[in-house]
Protein backbone atom coordinates (compact mmCIF):
# COMPACT_ATOMS: atom_id res chain seq x y z
CA UNK A 1 0.00 0.00 0.00
CA UNK A 2 1.43 3.38 -1.01
CA UNK A 3 1.62 6.41 1.26
CA UNK A 4 -1.14 8.02 -0.83
CA UNK A 5 -3.35 4.99 -0.23
CA UNK A 6 -2.64 5.23 3.51
CA UNK A 7 -3.73 8.88 3.60
CA UNK A 8 -6.85 8.14 1.56
CA UNK A 9 -7.84 5.17 3.68
CA UNK A 10 -7.20 6.95 6.96
CA UNK A 11 -9.17 10.11 6.16
CA UNK A 12 -12.02 8.21 4.51
CA UNK A 13 -12.51 5.89 7.47
CA UNK A 14 -12.25 8.74 9.98
CA UNK A 15 -15.04 10.78 8.39
CA UNK A 16 -17.16 7.66 7.87
CA UNK A 17 -17.49 7.14 11.62
CA UNK A 18 -18.90 10.63 12.40
CA UNK A 19 -22.51 11.68 11.86
CA UNK A 20 -23.61 15.25 11.18
CA UNK A 21 -25.46 15.29 14.51
CA UNK A 22 -22.26 14.47 16.41
CA UNK A 23 -20.60 17.65 15.14
CA UNK A 24 -23.63 19.93 15.37
CA UNK A 25 -24.57 19.94 11.69
CA UNK A 26 -28.11 19.66 10.37
CA UNK A 27 -28.53 16.83 7.91
CA UNK A 28 -30.01 18.51 4.85
CA UNK A 29 -31.33 15.21 3.58
CA UNK A 30 -30.67 13.55 0.29
CA UNK A 31 -29.15 10.18 -0.27
CA UNK A 32 -25.90 9.52 1.57
CA UNK A 33 -23.80 7.17 -0.50
CA UNK A 34 -21.38 6.58 2.37
CA UNK A 35 -21.84 6.55 6.15
CA UNK A 36 -20.70 9.51 8.17
CA UNK A 37 -19.83 12.99 6.98
CA UNK A 38 -19.68 14.14 3.40
CA UNK A 39 -16.49 15.71 2.10
CA UNK A 40 -18.09 19.15 1.96
CA UNK A 41 -19.09 18.83 5.61
CA UNK A 42 -15.53 18.00 6.67
CA UNK A 43 -14.25 20.92 4.59
CA UNK A 44 -16.76 23.27 6.25
CA UNK A 45 -15.80 22.12 9.74
CA UNK A 46 -12.08 22.48 8.95
CA UNK A 47 -12.49 25.89 7.31
CA UNK A 48 -10.99 24.87 3.96
CA UNK A 49 -12.40 24.55 0.46
CA UNK A 50 -14.07 21.35 -0.69
CA UNK A 51 -11.59 21.08 -3.58
CA UNK A 52 -8.65 21.33 -1.18
CA UNK A 53 -10.05 18.74 1.20
CA UNK A 54 -10.78 16.42 -1.73
CA UNK A 55 -7.14 16.67 -2.81
CA UNK A 56 -5.99 15.90 0.73
CA UNK A 57 -8.27 12.89 1.03
CA UNK A 58 -7.00 11.55 -2.27
CA UNK A 59 -3.54 11.45 -0.75
CA UNK A 60 -2.13 14.68 -2.14
CA UNK A 61 -1.15 16.00 1.25
CA UNK A 62 2.21 17.48 0.23
CA UNK A 63 2.54 21.03 1.54
CA UNK A 64 -0.35 20.88 4.02
CA UNK A 65 0.44 23.25 6.88
CA UNK A 66 0.30 22.35 10.56
CA UNK A 67 -2.72 24.64 10.95
CA UNK A 68 -4.61 22.77 8.22
CA UNK A 69 -3.73 19.40 9.73
CA UNK A 70 -4.82 20.63 13.17
CA UNK A 71 -8.10 21.86 11.70
CA UNK A 72 -8.67 18.46 10.10
CA UNK A 73 -7.88 16.71 13.37
CA UNK A 74 -10.49 18.84 15.16
CA UNK A 75 -13.10 18.40 12.41
CA UNK A 76 -12.68 14.62 12.39
CA UNK A 77 -12.44 14.43 16.19
CA UNK A 78 -9.16 12.55 16.05
CA UNK A 79 -7.66 11.12 19.20
CA UNK A 80 -4.15 12.18 20.18
CA UNK A 81 -2.73 9.02 18.59
CA UNK A 82 -4.73 9.61 15.39
CA UNK A 83 -3.61 13.24 15.19
CA UNK A 84 0.01 12.16 15.52
CA UNK A 85 -0.57 9.59 12.77
CA UNK A 86 -2.03 12.24 10.46
CA UNK A 87 1.06 14.40 10.97
CA UNK A 88 3.32 11.37 10.41
CA UNK A 89 1.57 10.66 7.12
CA UNK A 90 1.89 14.29 6.06
CA UNK A 91 5.55 14.53 6.99
CA UNK A 92 6.22 11.41 4.98
CA UNK A 93 5.19 13.42 1.92
CA UNK A 94 6.86 16.71 2.73
CA UNK A 95 10.33 15.75 3.92
CA UNK A 96 12.72 12.82 3.93
CA UNK A 97 12.24 10.57 6.94
CA UNK A 98 14.92 11.14 9.57
CA UNK A 99 17.60 8.49 9.71
CA UNK A 100 16.97 6.21 12.64
CA UNK A 101 18.73 3.21 14.05
CA UNK A 102 17.15 -0.16 13.33
CA UNK A 103 14.96 -1.47 16.16
CA UNK A 104 16.98 -3.40 18.70
CA UNK A 105 16.94 -7.19 18.74
CA UNK A 106 18.58 -7.45 22.17
CA UNK A 107 18.90 -5.17 25.18
CA UNK A 108 21.97 -3.63 26.74
CA UNK A 109 23.26 -5.15 29.96
CA UNK A 110 22.08 -2.16 31.98
CA UNK A 111 18.52 -2.54 30.66
CA UNK A 112 18.52 -6.24 31.55
CA UNK A 113 19.68 -5.35 35.06
CA UNK A 114 16.75 -2.96 35.42
CA UNK A 115 14.37 -5.72 34.33
CA UNK A 116 15.91 -8.21 36.75
CA UNK A 117 15.68 -5.74 39.64
CA UNK A 118 11.90 -5.50 39.30
CA UNK A 119 9.75 -7.77 41.46
CA UNK A 120 6.81 -7.73 39.05
CA UNK A 121 6.52 -9.15 35.51
CA UNK A 122 8.43 -6.96 33.05
CA UNK A 123 9.32 -7.42 29.39
CA UNK A 124 11.14 -5.33 26.79
CA UNK A 125 9.99 -5.06 23.20
CA UNK A 126 11.04 -3.07 20.17
CA UNK A 127 8.82 -1.03 17.86
CA UNK A 128 8.04 -4.09 15.70
CA UNK A 129 6.69 -5.87 18.79
CA UNK A 130 9.61 -8.28 19.00
CA UNK A 131 9.77 -9.54 22.59
CA UNK A 132 13.51 -9.17 23.07
CA UNK A 133 14.03 -9.44 26.85
CA UNK A 134 12.25 -10.13 30.12
CA UNK A 135 12.88 -10.74 33.76
CA UNK A 136 12.13 -14.19 35.18
CA UNK A 137 8.54 -13.38 36.05
CA UNK A 138 7.97 -11.66 32.72
CA UNK A 139 9.26 -14.71 30.85
CA UNK A 140 6.99 -16.91 32.98
CA UNK A 141 4.01 -14.64 32.25
CA UNK A 142 4.67 -14.82 28.49
CA UNK A 143 5.62 -18.48 28.53
CA UNK A 144 3.39 -19.28 25.53
CA UNK A 145 4.78 -16.61 23.14
CA UNK A 146 8.33 -17.41 24.30
CA UNK A 147 7.64 -21.03 23.34
CA UNK A 148 7.10 -20.04 19.68
CA UNK A 149 9.57 -20.77 16.90
CA UNK A 150 10.36 -17.06 16.46
CA UNK A 151 13.64 -15.84 17.93
CA UNK A 152 12.91 -13.35 19.31
CA UNK A 153 9.16 -14.00 19.51
CA UNK A 154 7.05 -11.38 17.77
CA UNK A 155 3.81 -10.55 19.58
CA UNK A 156 1.93 -9.47 16.45
CA UNK A 157 2.86 -12.66 14.64
CA UNK A 158 1.84 -14.67 17.72
CA UNK A 159 -1.56 -12.95 17.98
CA UNK A 160 -2.52 -13.44 14.34
CA UNK A 161 -0.72 -16.61 13.28
CA UNK A 162 -0.38 -18.84 16.36
CA UNK A 163 -3.47 -20.94 17.14
CA UNK A 164 -2.64 -20.75 20.87
CA UNK A 165 -3.20 -16.98 20.92
CA UNK A 166 -6.97 -17.27 21.25
CA UNK A 167 -6.58 -19.31 24.44
CA UNK A 168 -3.82 -17.05 25.80
CA UNK A 169 -5.83 -13.87 25.09
CA UNK A 170 -9.43 -14.38 26.30
CA UNK A 171 -10.33 -11.03 24.68
CA UNK A 172 -8.63 -12.07 21.44
CA UNK A 173 -10.82 -9.92 19.15
CA UNK A 174 -9.87 -6.79 21.08
CA UNK A 175 -6.22 -7.87 21.17
CA UNK A 176 -6.26 -8.23 17.38
CA UNK A 177 -7.62 -4.71 16.92
CA UNK A 178 -5.18 -3.15 19.37
CA UNK A 179 -2.21 -5.01 17.89
CA UNK A 180 -3.02 -3.93 14.34
CA UNK A 181 -3.71 -0.34 15.42
CA UNK A 182 -0.38 -0.17 17.26
CA UNK A 183 1.46 -1.56 14.22
CA UNK A 184 -0.20 1.02 11.98
CA UNK A 185 0.93 3.86 14.24
CA UNK A 186 4.51 2.58 14.05
CA UNK A 187 4.27 2.20 10.27
CA UNK A 188 3.30 5.87 10.07
CA UNK A 189 6.33 6.87 12.16
CA UNK A 190 8.84 4.63 10.37
CA UNK A 191 7.57 4.00 6.83
CA UNK A 192 11.05 3.06 5.59
CA UNK A 193 11.64 0.21 8.05
CA UNK A 194 11.89 -2.80 5.70
CA UNK A 195 11.46 -5.37 8.47
CA UNK A 196 8.26 -3.69 9.68
CA UNK A 197 6.93 -3.56 6.11
CA UNK A 198 7.79 -7.24 5.67
CA UNK A 199 5.98 -8.14 8.88
CA UNK A 200 2.84 -6.27 7.84
CA UNK A 201 2.95 -7.84 4.36
CA UNK A 202 3.33 -11.31 5.92
CA UNK A 203 0.36 -10.77 8.23
CA UNK A 204 -1.78 -9.46 5.38
CA UNK A 205 -0.88 -12.48 3.26
CA UNK A 206 -1.38 -15.14 5.94
CA UNK A 207 -4.14 -13.86 8.23
CA UNK A 208 -7.67 -13.03 7.04
CA UNK A 209 -8.36 -11.54 10.48
CA UNK A 210 -5.40 -9.18 10.15
CA UNK A 211 -6.56 -8.11 6.68
CA UNK A 212 -9.99 -7.32 8.09
CA UNK A 213 -8.82 -5.23 11.04
CA UNK A 214 -6.03 -3.58 9.03
CA UNK A 215 -8.64 -2.27 6.59
CA UNK A 216 -10.19 -0.24 9.42
CA UNK A 217 -7.13 2.08 9.49
CA UNK A 218 -7.36 2.38 13.25
CA UNK A 219 -4.41 3.87 15.14
CA UNK A 220 -3.64 3.47 18.80
CA UNK A 221 -0.98 4.33 21.37
CA UNK A 222 -0.62 1.50 23.85
CA UNK A 223 1.02 3.16 26.87
CA UNK A 224 -1.18 2.11 29.78
CA UNK A 225 -4.22 -0.02 30.43
CA UNK A 226 -5.45 -3.38 31.62
CA UNK A 227 -4.58 -6.69 29.96
CA UNK A 228 -6.45 -9.96 30.32
CA UNK A 229 -4.38 -13.12 29.96
CA UNK A 230 -5.22 -16.80 30.40
CA UNK A 231 -2.01 -18.36 31.61
CA UNK A 232 -1.54 -22.13 31.07
CA UNK A 233 -0.35 -22.62 34.67
CA UNK A 234 -2.26 -20.15 36.88
CA UNK A 235 -5.30 -19.32 34.73
CA UNK A 236 -7.02 -15.97 34.21
CA UNK A 237 -5.08 -12.83 35.09
CA UNK A 238 -6.19 -9.19 35.09
CA UNK A 239 -3.06 -7.05 34.94
CA UNK A 240 -2.56 -3.30 34.90
CA UNK A 241 0.37 -2.30 32.71
CA UNK A 242 2.55 0.73 32.10
CA UNK A 243 4.85 1.21 29.10
CA UNK A 244 8.15 2.99 29.74
CA UNK A 245 10.20 4.19 26.77
CA UNK A 246 13.96 3.66 26.93
CA UNK A 247 15.17 7.00 25.59
CA UNK A 248 18.68 5.80 24.73
CA UNK A 249 17.39 3.05 22.43
CA UNK A 250 15.05 4.03 19.59
CA UNK A 251 11.76 2.14 19.74
CA UNK A 252 12.63 0.14 22.85
CA UNK A 253 10.01 -0.05 25.60
CA UNK A 254 9.80 -1.76 28.95
CA UNK A 255 6.31 -2.95 29.85
CA UNK A 256 5.65 -3.52 33.55
CA UNK A 257 2.66 -5.49 34.83
CA UNK A 258 1.06 -5.49 38.25
CA UNK A 259 -2.03 -6.34 40.24
CA UNK A 260 -3.70 -4.72 43.21
CA UNK A 261 -3.06 -6.17 46.67
CA UNK A 262 -5.45 -8.84 47.92
CA UNK A 263 -6.72 -9.62 44.42
CA UNK A 264 -6.93 -13.07 42.89
CA UNK A 265 -4.37 -12.00 40.27
CA UNK A 266 -1.90 -10.99 42.99
CA UNK A 267 -2.24 -14.46 44.54
CA UNK A 268 -1.73 -16.07 41.15
CA UNK A 269 1.36 -13.95 40.46
CA UNK A 270 2.86 -15.19 43.73
CA UNK A 271 2.30 -18.78 42.58
CA UNK A 272 3.68 -17.92 39.15
CA UNK A 273 6.81 -16.49 40.77
CA UNK A 274 7.42 -19.76 42.63
CA UNK A 275 6.79 -21.73 39.46
CA UNK A 276 9.23 -19.49 37.54
CA UNK A 277 11.87 -19.95 40.22
CA UNK A 278 11.61 -23.71 39.79
CA UNK A 279 11.14 -24.32 43.49
CA UNK A 280 8.51 -26.94 42.88
CA UNK A 281 6.12 -25.18 45.26
CA UNK A 282 3.47 -24.86 42.56
CA UNK A 283 2.56 -28.45 41.82
CA UNK A 284 -0.13 -29.51 39.37
CA UNK A 285 -2.70 -29.67 42.18
CA UNK A 286 -1.62 -26.22 43.44
CA UNK A 287 -1.99 -24.78 39.95
CA UNK A 288 -5.47 -26.27 39.61
CA UNK A 289 -6.44 -24.71 42.94
CA UNK A 290 -5.12 -21.31 41.88
CA UNK A 291 -6.95 -21.48 38.55
CA UNK A 292 -10.26 -22.35 40.20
Amino acid sequence: MTRQDEVRGFLTTRRARITPEQVGLTDLGGERRVPGLRREEVAFLAGISVDYYTRLERGRIRGASDSVLDALARALRLTAAERDHLFDLARGHTAPAPRRAAPARRVRTSVQRVLDALHVPAVAQNARQDLIAANGLGRALYVTPFDSADRPPNLARFVFLDHRAQAFHPDWDLTCRVTAATLRAEAGRTPLDPALTALIDELRARSPVFREVWAHHDVRAHHTGVKQLRHPVVGDLTLAFETLDVQADHGLSIIVYGAGPDTSTAVKLAHLSRWAAGTGETSTSDAEAVRA
